[in-house]
């Protein structure tokens, strides 16, 4: 996606680490109108998806996924949880998930009265590049006996492993940006496979 591109790399920042900071439009603050385009481009990509639920994982891509679900006819978000809740009651489905910008495992948790067989769900991140986020969600998804329609990155660190496991998997992934390789001063993005 053209205008994604260009806005990461009029706004975006490279850090070390294989760090991509967008937080001055993406997933700190955030720019309505543009994700508003987003959403409409995940739904150009799934729009033969029979999708009624969304799934994302707290906390960066719980503004995307509600602003992407306006254009799934308003279908419900639902969030994995990052720690536990006195506020979360019954059963909950959990997976461990590592965080690559933060260095920790962690549990991940969703309360299993949101989550069934009958939910056909788009996961939707801001970010993609182990995989481990997308494969906990997943795992939790199947647990519940609810189909995984396909999974929508905004952008994709290309260079590693996770588009590429996911996809030979058989994963309906859709990045709007893959990042092919970063280095202090530039970015090259290729197309979607």
């Amino acid at each position: 996606m053209k205008l994604l591109e260009e806005r990461i790399k009029k706004d975006g920042q490279v850090r070390p680490g294989e760090i991509l900071k967008v937080d001055s439009f993406l997933n700190h603050q955030m720019d309505i109108a543009f994700i508003g385009e987003l959403g409409k481009e995940f739904k150009r990509l799934f729009a033969d998806r029979p999708v009624n639920k969304i799934v994302t994982i707290e906390a960066s891509g719980i503004g995307i996924a509600c602003i992407a679900a306006q254009y799934f006819d308003n279908c419900p978000v639902v969030f994995a949880k990052k720690t536990k809740s006195l506020n979360l009651d019954g059963g909950q489905y959990t997976a461990k998930v590592h965080s690559y910008t933060k260095g920790i495992t962690y549990d991940v948790i969703l309360s299993k009265k949101f989550l069934g067989p009958e939910d056909r769900v788009l996961i939707i991140d801001d970010f993609l590049a182990n995989g481990c986020a997308v494969k906990g969600l997943i795992e939790i998804i199947e647990a519940a006996g609810a189909t995984l329609e396909g999974v929508g990155i905004v952008i994709e660190k290309g260079f590693q492993k996770g588009g590429k496991e996911l996809r030979e998997s058989g994963v309906n992934l859709h990045s709007l940006a893959i990042v092919d390789e970063m280095t202090d001063d530039s970015l090259t993005f290729r197309d979607e496979e």
